[in-house]
């Protein structure tokens, strides 16, 4: 079965050899999932959820222009599988070809399909088996982990 997720923050944690690790933090079935990502992953994510403007399209913000103006939109996106501690994911999409929705599915990083997620509010969706292998209690999370991502990484 697979569940809604929200972001509901970004997180900072420590590797094993002291150094920052930012995390991408969902709330799913009572549980939270935490996907380690890049620093850049995490501003990228940040921006969008902030609404903070951006000079210049960042990578994501390009895409999904692209996306639309070639009459695609992006229906959801998955976090379907974890393997040797790595999650993968997918992006659903649809386009429009002489008035039938063509599906196709788009295999990504779950921070690269989080970051479009979060700009074009749509579903994000996680298995049951992904939540039975990494969720979490939220009573193992301190809310004050959920900070701004800096430059420290």
């Amino acid at each position: 079965m697979d569940h809604t997720a929200e972001v509901i923050g970004l997180g900072v944690g420590t590797s094993d050899d002291g150094s920052n690790v930012p995390a991408v933090v969902l709330s799913a079935r009572d549980e939270y999932l935490p996907i380690i990502i890049t620093a850049d992953q995490a501003r990228a994510i940040q921006l969008a959820l902030t609404g903070e403007p951006f000079e210049r399209p960042l990578t994501h913000d390009l895409l999904v222009e692209i996306l639309t103006e070639f009459g695609g939109a992006i229906d959801g996106i998955r976090i379907d599988d974890l393997a040797d501690g790595t999650f993968y994911a997918k992006v659903d999409a649809e386009r429009y070809d002489d008035g039938q929705p063509r599906k196709y599915v788009f295999d990504a990083r779950p921070s690269d399909a989080i970051a479009l997620a979060v700009r074009v509010d749509c579903e994000i969706s996680v298995s049951d088996e992904i939540l039975d292998a990494a969720g979490r209690p939220p009573s193992d999370f301190e809310m004050d982990q959920f900070d701004e991502i800096d430059d420290d990484f």
